[in-house]
């Protein structure tokens, strides 16, 4: 191989991984049960408490520590599920879906934006009450 093609041989093989889907994490189907239904955008400040990837096309995000947003993109969203850092656009203190995005701080994402297409609130309670009832019904692991 001429030493001119490899850089790009090593382009191309770390785009084709960035860009495999990513399997949705198994607690998606919770968060999903305990959404609601889909609203057109949600009040937001510029600061998010904390946020969950729930595979490439899903994340959770608390704008305050009892309101959270089930966020469905419209498509892959590559780097999310490593990145340490998301930011959402918004307009006027609103991030509506169909138009605001997710921005995720990678270099392999390189720079695209990822659509919201559905927005759904989550039922924080019944989140946290779900989330302690697995943890008291996995047993404890045995020592060796």
């Amino acid at each position: 191989m001429e030493r001119s093609m490899i850089p790009l041989a090593c382009a191309v093989l770390l785009a084709a991984c960035a860009s495999a889907p990513m399997a949705p994490r198994p607690q998606l189907a919770m968060y999903r049960a305990h959404a609601g239904a889909s609203v057109p955008s949600f009040r937001y400040l510029g600061r998010l408490d904390s946020w969950e990837s729930l595979g490439d096309r899903t994340i959770a995000v608390w704008t305050r520590p009892h309101e959270a947003w089930l966020l469905e993109l419209s498509g892959p969203c590559n780097g999310l599920d490593y990145t340490p850092v998301i930011g959402l656009t918004s307009q006027v203190g609103q991030v509506s879906a169909g138009f605001d995005k997710v921005l995720v701080r990678d270099p392999a994402n390189f720079g695209i934006p990822c659509l919201i297409q559905t927005i759904r609130p989550l039922d924080v309670g019944a989140i946290k009450a779900d989330e302690q009832q697995r943890r008291h019904a996995t047993p404890p692991a045995a020592d060796h």
